[in-house]
């Protein structure tokens, strides 16, 4: 691929290379970097990319993209933001993947992997449609499972898992998306069909500086979306709404445009009717907490913001299953008590589970 096709939609501020040039790979990580590839020299918070010039130099690299000018002779590009320069040349390398797939991008602090594979589950049973999915713990073509590091993957990794998925006739793309990613631009030039907001707690201060820029980060997904399912119940819900670009369908647990009224909740489920447009519609699913409610809720909105019936999604539901060691539900047929296991490894972690469970709990936990 030519340079010029790489470098297309990106602002050049200045370079020394013929934009004809033949580049045969892209490469953010200079030990990684072959014969007449495009080394993007990324500013990290550990290591600068722009140090490893050399190397990627030495090792047979064409061109660098960069947004500090670098001495010497070196062939170079210099851009505004390696970062974003990073994503969008992962765009044009992979063809713009997500444009051919409806893509769907959930945010939040709590409740982003169970509600993104709940979704799944969903588009898969009411759809009939192959779906690829991204996050925590794992990303998924249909039903193959690929490895994951982080929540997002790094930019490029992302739009080559794009590509896997087109090309393996995935219809929709379901994610969970980082504050980190929207800050660190992994998902930069991407455009998304759907955006759902889960809730807001405290949770990477060491990363945001405060509240207020965690929720700055995350209120970004808004403003490129199409359409946007968003929990009013959570206090930082009014910055979200605020962002929308698209039309919001909000949900509550009390009251809102998508609600559940009379909630029921058991050691082996929830059971609760989901209200909207004058439509009220049974919702059963065998994962227990008031939280289930609420991913619920948040699936729910998004199918259909996809166009989904609300009936359809709910007979989904039923069958769904949770995210494994996420409030399992260990069947103990005839016995006078309740198993479940969850993976709480902080004290936060564990006192919203205890909680949970003693929203139902019967006896003694």
């Amino acid at each position: 691929m030519k340079l010029r096709e790489l470098l297309n939609n990106i602002p050049v501020l200045e370079t020394n290379v013929s934009m004809e040039t033949e580049i045969t790979g892209v490469y953010y990580d200079s030990r990684k970097v072959t014969e007449g590839s495009l080394f993007v020299a990324v500013t990290g918070f550990a290591s600068d990319g722009n140090r490893f010039i050399p190397m990627a130099l030495s090792k047979g690299a064409a061109v660098v993209v960069t947004a500090k000018k670098p001495e010497g002779d070196v062939p170079y590009v210099l851009v505004e933001n390696d970062r974003l320069a990073l994503a969008l040349i992962g765009t044009n390398l992979y063809g713009h993947p997500a444009k051919s797939m409806k893509l769907i991008g959930v945010t939040g602090t709590n409740g982003k992997t169970s509600t993104t594979l709940l979704l799944k589950q969903v588009l898969e049973k009411t759809l009939g449609a192959k779906v690829g999915l991204i996050g925590t713990m794992s990303n998924l073509i249909g039903d193959e499972e690929l490895p994951t590091e982080r929540t997002t993957p790094e930019s490029l990794e992302l739009q080559e898992l794009f590509g896997k998925m087109r090309d393996a006739d995935c219809t929709h793309v379901v994610m969970e998306v980082s504050s980190h990613a929207l800050t660190l631009h992994r998902v930069g030039g991407v455009h998304f069909d759907v955006a759902a907001f889960t809730n807001l707690t405290e949770d990477h201060l060491d990363f945001h500086k405060d509240m207020d820029d965690y929720c700055d980060a995350k209120a970004e997904l808004f403003a490129r979306c199409d359409k946007a399912v968003i929990n009013v119940d959570d206090n930082y819900a009014p910055r979200m709404l605020a962002k929308a670009a698209g039309s919001v369908l909000k949900t509550s647990a009390y009251d809102a445009e998508l609600y559940a009224k009379d909630a029921i909740l058991h050691a082996e489920g929830v059971a609760f009717t989901a209200v909207c447009d004058g439509e009220a519609v049974a919702v059963q699913l065998p994962i227990p907490g008031k939280f289930t409610v609420y991913n619920a809720l948040s699936v729910l909105g998004i199918a259909k913001q996809l166009g989904v019936s609300l009936a359809g999604c709910a007979e989904a539901l039923k069958t769904v299953q949770g995210v494994k060691g996420r409030m399992e539900v260990v069947p103990t047929p005839g016995k006078p008590y309740s198993v479940l296991i969850d993976y709480s490894h902080t004290p936060d972690a564990l006192e919203n589970v205890i909680s949970s469970v003693q929203d139902f709990c019967q006896g003694r936990v």
